[in-house]
């Protein structure tokens, strides 16, 4: 059984790397955090020219119609970045959730043609996020109110900007009231929707850490190898291959369960679960450790403006606290394998079908 991605996966994804090492250059992002030369509609083009908003959407809507894990990479590729637009909510959220509602929902049909296309912006806020990602350059957002999904376009919410962390990331609390105009799903359907969403919000996340710890572990390691002290670099010394070495064991580690995950997202079972958030605590974790080490690597430097670390430590706290905190993904699992709701047996590694 080969669990490798196929090359038109990487391919793709080398093509996003590509695309999103230019948009993210270091100084690119210094600029838009000083809010110099930033043109929002010319970058979400340059995304959308790649057919990224529609990876996930069906081929009938203009989408690329492909599945969960052919766009992990694509969000780990973000993650490696530090992207500033919220491509990932956007394409692998919002976009899946309206394809889900869209046979029953003509409303979310028609927004979900124009997102495929990248011609509309969709924001996702559900119910455990007060603040909403990417809102003010949104054109539609995608709201819970319990069991409820509400599309609301831009100009019927009032929008609160809110300070992040990561200046790289719009927030906004969003002042809203829902109506059955607004309303594409109620109930079960849309209790369901907002799991399926949760657990791709949650997984893709963990995805964006394995992208950012891979991205630190090679900005470390270069710089360990070209930085000397006492007569040779300092990449040669044991305790900083040993703090290296210690990251990259956790960055493996992670990824063999946020891409496990990845193929239970539209799973509703506890075992799909316990995956997603043991596969959101793995990355968050090595993502955390890999920012603080490779902040110690490069020493005293490496907490100034100058070094771009800063910008790998922000967004890996932003995404720690992203689609469940660690606290809530911990618990989960801790209910789900103690209370008696995942119990331990016999490896089921293999017991789903097409896995």
């Amino acid at each position: 059984m080969d669990f490798t991605f196929t090359e038109e996966q990487q391919m793709m994804a080398a093509a996003a790397r590509e695309l999103l090492d230019e948009l993210c250059e270091s100084s690119v992002l210094r600029d838009i955090v000083a809010g110099k030369q930033y043109d929002p509609a010319a970058r979400w083009a340059r995304i959308t020219e790649l057919g990224l908003p529609g990876v996930l959407a069906p081929e009938a809507a203009g989408g690329m119609g492909l599945g969960d894990v052919d766009f992990v990479l694509i969000a780990e590729e973000a993650g490696r970045a530090v992207l500033p637009e919220p491509l990932v909510e956007h394409a692998g959220v919002a976009v899946p959730l309206l394809a889900e509602l869209a046979p029953a929902a003509p409303r979310a049909a028609d927004w979900l043609a124009r997102a495929a296309k990248g011609s509309a912006r969709l924001a996702v806020g559900p119910a455990c996020h007060p603040f909403v990602l990417g809102a003010e350059q949104a054109d539609a957002l995608i709201l819970q109110q319990g069991d409820e999904v509400h599309l609301v376009e831009r100009s019927a919410v009032e929008l609160v900007p809110q300070p992040s962390i990561d200046a790289l990331r719009s927030l906004a609390r969003v002042v809203w009231k829902p109506s059955p105009q607004t309303q594409l799903a109620a109930g079960e359907t849309g209790r369901a929707a907002w799991h399926r969403a949760f657990a791709r919000g949650a997984v893709y996340t963990a995805a964006q850490c394995l992208g950012l710890t891979a991205r630190v572990v090679e900005i470390s390691v270069n710089y360990a190898r070209e930085r000397n002290q006492f007569g040779k670099p300092i990449g040669s010394y044991q305790a900083i291959k040993h703090h290296l070495a210690t990251v990259q064991v956790k960055l493996e580690f992670a990824r063999a369960h946020v891409y496990a995950a990845v193929t239970r997202v539209g799973d509703l079972d506890e075992r799909a679960e316990a995956s997603v958030s043991s596969a959101k605590l793995a990355a968050s974790d090595a993502a955390d450790l890999a920012a603080r080490t490779g902040i110690q690597v490069h020493g005293a430097m490496g907490y100034s403006w100058e070094v771009d670390l800063h910008f790998y430590l922000k967004r890996a706290l932003a995404l720690a606290g992203s689609w469940g905190d660690r606290n809530f993904h911990a618990r989960r699992v801790q209910s789900l394998v103690l209370g008696g709701r995942l119990p331990l047996g016999p490896d089921q590694t293999f017991a789903r079908t097409g896995s």
